[in-house]
């Protein structure tokens, strides 16, 4: 049973959080393109794209804990340290999705598509200014995930030596 939950465990993180830190990370540059663009370019799709490919990874890689969290307890492993920093810092990831990655790109999303009553032009200079935060929240939640990769392979006391 271990091996399986585990299996679909790295399945999981593979399939969800993949496509999550590829479509996060091209979401400002693109999204650059397109505010200079304007509304009517074709980046504007791109955008739409990438922000819905990074909410849908996003919903899916809550899959991720929840197999890590089964594996690790048939494993018998949950009061290790390596498991609970990782733990940690899996809420922190999604912290920084939810929190300061979504709601940056849905504005970029909101001033492409000229909605509301504030001016298209406003609106994109607003989300032009959020697009460094997003950038450096990108980074952050890429490193999140690269330290939790990290934990897995070395898992410090693991019965295995390795």
């Amino acid at each position: 049973m271990a091996k399986f939950l585990l299996s679909l465990h790295v399945l999981a993180a593979v399939i969800a959080i993949g496509p999550v830190t590829v479509a996060a990370s091209m979401f400002p540059r693109v999204a650059r393109t397109a505010l200079a663009a304007g509304p009517e370019s074709g980046a504007a799709g791109s955008v739409r794209v990438l922000h819905r490919i990074t909410q849908v990874y996003a919903a899916i890689g809550v899959a991720v804990p929840v197999l890590g969290i089964g594996t690790a307890q048939v494993m018998h492993l949950m009061s290790s340290a390596w498991i609970i920093t990782s733990l940690v810092l899996t809420v922190l990831a999604a912290l920084v999705v939810l929190v300061l990655m979504l709601p940056r790109q849905e504005a970029v999303v909101t001033a492409l598509a000229g909605e509301g009553e504030v001016s298209s032009e406003a609106d994109g200079a607003g989300a032009l200014a959020g697009l460094k935060l997003l950038t450096m929240s990108t980074g952050l939640f890429s490193l999140l995930w690269a330290v939790v990769t990290v934990l897995m392979v070395v898992r410090p006391g693991s019965s295995t030596h390795a």
